[in-house]
């Protein structure tokens, strides 16, 4: 690292050390947070890259720039069982990161002021590693893929992600403007951050960077002025830049995180008559291509925000694809987000009232409208809340539940059953509320 680069890390510590971040009340739990429990479970990433099922008992998971801890907090509280390290460059940032974790009762948890380059000083590997609102920051975002893969188990699944250059334009023009005028030439302090507040609230309302800017109430413009305005280091990429790094670091992508919102087919008016020559093209068109595509068109994410690994073996055969064999011997398991008491509650409400299931209405991240099943198609999947279960045994449950066909009053057979399992479980395990593993 030189010194211009060495002199940029310096700033950005003490930034950090100055305005310590994210900034949540120590006693704030994410326990109902199921969206973000969700994200933060390792069973999530884990099944999207391997299609198997996950205990986080005794797994150790890195928080890679935890900053106070609250994403720590969420890690623990979504992996029961599991080992959380944090690290942080903010010596101020680690110390309210380990107070935060034992506040909750995570005694076991620990945390170190350490720069991600040093990772391997640790003498530790991951299952998983967390890098969250850190990686675009870096000098190099290859070598701090390369330092991360390096403490990477070879099972383990790195989330990370980066700002994106197309989506945050005007912040990045807000910054060579207060770049210009030497708000930014030292750590912001007080007098930057008040001169910048003036500037802005200066501006006529329809100047083009504040109408895109300077937006929220007063508490939100006022953590945007350090997060966004003058963010030192701060920089974008583009879905190519960040698929050549992962070249560089011998990273496979795995997935979006937020997979379901980067659809390329969803900004077209009719997605099954698209263009001919759309048609034509798309299902030769590389998943980088496509989510390339997506960002030129429609460029909303603020982050590029994905999960990468050691590469794969061997590609995983889709459930679209699985025969019947597999069908008949594939187990089932609830996504543990969704295995808690209130959903459970819920449900049985809705069963018992006749009601439709609104099961997206606790995790919508990987879904755009709601998912609602049927009541008694729903109640097709109470024992999922016990554990595991073959498909074989919830078609035979189907059976009980609707011995006989609504319209025609013949007694329903196993073949139908199983069709309308296997059917729901499909959409399901789409968005990841279920998860269907393949016997060995």
């Amino acid at each position: 690292m030189d010194k211009q680069e060495s002199d940029l890390i310096e700033k950005i510590r003490q930034q950090f050390d100055n305005a310590p971040y994210p900034k949540f009340a120590l006693d704030y739990s994410p326990k109902t947070d199921y969206q973000s429990l969700y994200i933060h479970n390792l069973v999530t990433a884990y099944y999207l890259r391997n299609q198997k099922v996950i205990e986080t008992e005794g797994k150790v998971i890195l928080d890679a720039g935890c900053g106070t801890g609250y994403k720590s907090l969420i890690l623990a509280e979504a992996n029961p069982g599991a080992k959380i390290v944090g690290i942080d460059l903010s010596e101020e940032s680690v110390n309210l990161a380990q107070k935060r974790l034992r506040h909750h009762g995570f005694e076991k948890a620990e945390f170190h002021v350490l720069a991600i380059e040093d990772l391997p000083s640790l003498n530790l590997t991951f299952d998983y590693i967390n890098n969250d609102e850190v990686l675009y920051i870096l000098p190099d975002i290859a070598v701090g893929l390369q330092a991360m893969k390096s403490v990477l188990k070879s099972e383990g699944i790195i989330r990370t992600n980066l700002h994106s250059s197309l989506q945050r334009t005007n912040f990045y023009r807000a910054q060579a403007l207060f770049r210009m005028m030497g708000l930014m030439d030292e750590n912001p302090q007080e007098m930057e951050i008040q001169l910048t507040r003036d500037i802005m609230n200066a501006l006529k309302d329809d100047v083009r960077l504040k109408v895109t800017t300077w937006e929220g109430n007063l508490a939100e413009k006022e953590q945007s002025i350090l997060m966004n305005y003058l963010f030192q280091g701060d920089k974008g990429y583009t879905i190519s830049e960040m698929f050549a790094a992962l070249r560089v670091a011998d990273l496979q992508f795995v997935s979006m995180v937020n997979w379901r919102h980067w659809e390329l087919t969803d900004l077209f008016k009719d997605p099954d008559n698209l263009p001919a020559f759309l048609e034509m093209s798309l299902p030769e068109v590389s998943i980088e291509e496509r989510l390339h595509m997506f960002e030129l068109l429609q460029p909303v994410h603020r982050l590029i925000d994905f999960w990468c690994a050691h590469p794969a073996r061997e590609p995983l055969l889709p459930v679209s694809e699985w025969t019947l064999a597999d069908w008949q011997t594939a187990r089932v398991y609830l996504h543990p987000q969704l295995r808690t008491a209130q959903v459970q509650e819920d449900l049985i409400n809705c069963i018992n009232g006749y009601r439709p299931f609104e099961i997206s209405s606790y995790v919508r991240l990987p879904t755009k409208v709601p998912i609602l099943i049927e009541s008694i198609k729903a109640a097709c999947l109470l024992p999922l809340w016990e554990g595991g279960c073959s498909v074989t045994d919830l078609a035979e449950r189907w059976l009980k539940l609707r011995p006989i066909h609504p319209v025609t009053l013949e007694p329903a057979s196993h073949e139908t059953a199983f069709e309308e399992v296997k059917e729901l479980l499909k959409m399901l395990e789409a968005f990841i509320y279920v998860l269907l593993e393949r016997s060995a």
